[in-house]
């Protein structure tokens, strides 16, 4: 998988004819979400416009893939999404840095997609974890010895080739999972502007001012203000420039680039979604994504791409998880934090949301819940009421109860974040004027919720112990003979980010 294979239909007249000489695109530092990319191919499949999509299309060759795999399991499916850092084939124009370098894996993700393509979460690995690198394929068809205790980034440049080495990183991230890689996708700087582009911009938000002395910490002066604190909307440069900001914002890690780009993503998703999946919004989308797209052979081409995205489209915001792998600092680079991280691993193995639930049966939870009230209740029905849901407990898996609740009964989260104070003993439900018959009905959700009036419009929703003590749905006292799923540690599902959040929560570390 480095410098010296051969590509995918390499020799063939036809193909070279129609593709041209093909080129590994340096990935942008941010993994795009792969659900997201492939999802907007599911409309653009017929006529020219597919022939064109299928032009745009670079795949790489899987004989650098390791024989000594994870089996093939059906307990949904992994996809591996790498951004490196290189600046070849014009990359450096936006990016900055040595136009020769083949770079890194610079940001990195596995996205696991359930069984039931209804949920799904995207696990960041940081860059530099210390990890056991397996033997990889040299350019010259030899292999590598493993390595020990190397960094994470290091194993797409496995080979010195120009075209980077996504084999090894797909090697390296099985090994260190013990999960089966399905796919693996790499992105580039220049498609990733013209995804947002394409999309008439992204909204994102900014802890504080941003100078460029944050993206060049080697300036001797402030420099410009390239960034407002607050929301704005990027495209472009300026989304590059967004993704790319590390230095002065919270720690100054990688830990907290993370984050931005993780809140990046489900901004990008929100955007395409709020739009409307239809085919004249998504062929820019879907035309700029394969551009920057270089990927396996089992995505490499339109057919297979739509046919891949069409099991996706299900998958709803606020089930779209983005979590990090369980770390912390080992001098200047990162650890993995054992048994979080095993903890993590087991549960995707066997299908499991960062909840503990089974993905199958969650939803079947989900159905029964929502299902005609008991005779003699009154149902509730919440469409067309817009509510946005605050933790006033310390309870981190709160917020995702409540959001899942309310959507069962027709009501549209707007957010869910942390309140204020943290030790609220009731739920309360706050309205703004000419609400009051609105809140009473999202009250109806809260057995016991106060109903208060503000000054301010909108429907807040503050969690209160009483909720979190109260017992689920399904919930049985009687006794069973094996333990119930437990939530993950609190390293991995108390930080969780859902697709819906608010952009401006949770954006930096330290």
């Amino acid at each position: 998988m480095t410098g010296g294979q051969e590509e995918v239909g390499e020799g063939r007249d036809g193909d070279s004819a129609v593709r041209g000489r093909r080129r590994m695109r340096s990935g942008v530092r941010l993994g795009m979400g792969v659900g997201l990319t492939v999802l907007v191919l599911t409309t653009a499949g017929v006529g020219w416009a597919y022939l064109r999509l299928n032009a745009n299309i670079d795949t790489f060759t899987a004989d650098g893939i390791s024989g000594d795999r994870p089996p093939v399991s059906t307990k949904g499916s992994n996809v591996l999404v790498i951004g490196t850092d290189a600046r070849i084939d014009g990359n450096s124009d936006l990016g900055g840095g040595d136009k020769n370098d083949i770079g890194r894996s610079d940001t990195a993700f596995l996205m696991h997609i359930y069984a039931d393509h209804k949920h799904a979460v995207a696990v960041s690995i940081p860059r530099d974890t210390l990890v056991d690198i397996p033997s990889c394929k040299l350019p010259d068809g030899s292999w590598t010895e493993p390595q020990t205790k190397a960094m994470f980034n290091s194993a797409y440049s496995v080979g010195e080739s120009a075209k980077g080495n996504p084999a090894c990183t797909q090697n390296t991230v099985e090994k260190l999972t013990g999960l089966r890689v399905d796919h693996t996708v790499v992105v580039d700087f220049k498609g990733f502007a013209k995804m947002t582009e394409a999309v008439g911009g992204v909204q994102v938000c900014l802890p504080q001012d941003v100078y460029q002395n944050n993206l060049n910490p080697n300036r001797s002066t402030r420099g410009d203000q390239i960034f407002a604190k607050g929301p704005q909307t990027v495209s472009g440069q300026q989304a590059l420039d967004y993704v790319r900001i590390r230095h002065g914002l919270g720690d100054g890690s990688d830990i907290g680039r993370i984050k931005r780009q993780q809140a990046f993503v489900a901004s990008l998703m929100k955007k395409v979604k709020s739009d409307g999946l239809t085919p004249t919004n998504l062929f820019p989308l879907a035309d700029a994504a394969t551009q920057s797209l270089t990927v396996d052979p089992g995505l490499g081409s339109a057919d297979k791409l739509i046919s891949f995205a069409m099991s996706l489209k299900d998958i709803d915001l606020h089930n779209t998880k983005f979590v990090t792998l369980p770390w912390r600092y080992q001098g200047a680079r990162v650890a993995i934090v054992h048994p979080d991280a095993e903890a993590l691993w087991a549960a995707l193995k066997a299908d499991r949301t960062l909840d503990g639930q089974d993905a199958g049966s969650h939803h079947d939870e989900q159905a029964d819940a929502a299902s005609p009230a008991p005779s003699g209740a009154v149902p509730v029905i919440g469409t067309g009421i817009s509510v946005a849901v605050y933790n006033g407990t310390t309870v981190t898996e709160l917020p995702a109860r409540a959001a899942d609740a309310l959507k069962q009964h027709g009501f549209t989260v707007t957010s869910t974040a942390t309140a204020i104070v943290r030790t609220q003993t009731k739920t309360v439900i706050e309205y703004g004027p000419g609400q009051q018959d609105q809140a009473e009905k999202a009250a109806q959700v809260f057995p016991g919720a106060e109903v208060t009036a503000t000054a301010a419009a909108g429907i807040n929703v503050i969690l209160g112990q009483t909720y979190a003590d109260a017992p689920q749905p399904g919930a049985s006292t009687a006794p069973t003979t094996s333990a119930a799923p437990s939530a993950l540690p609190t390293s991995v599902a108390g930080d969780a980010r859902s697709a819906d959040d608010d952009p401006c929560s949770n954006l930096s570390y330290g």
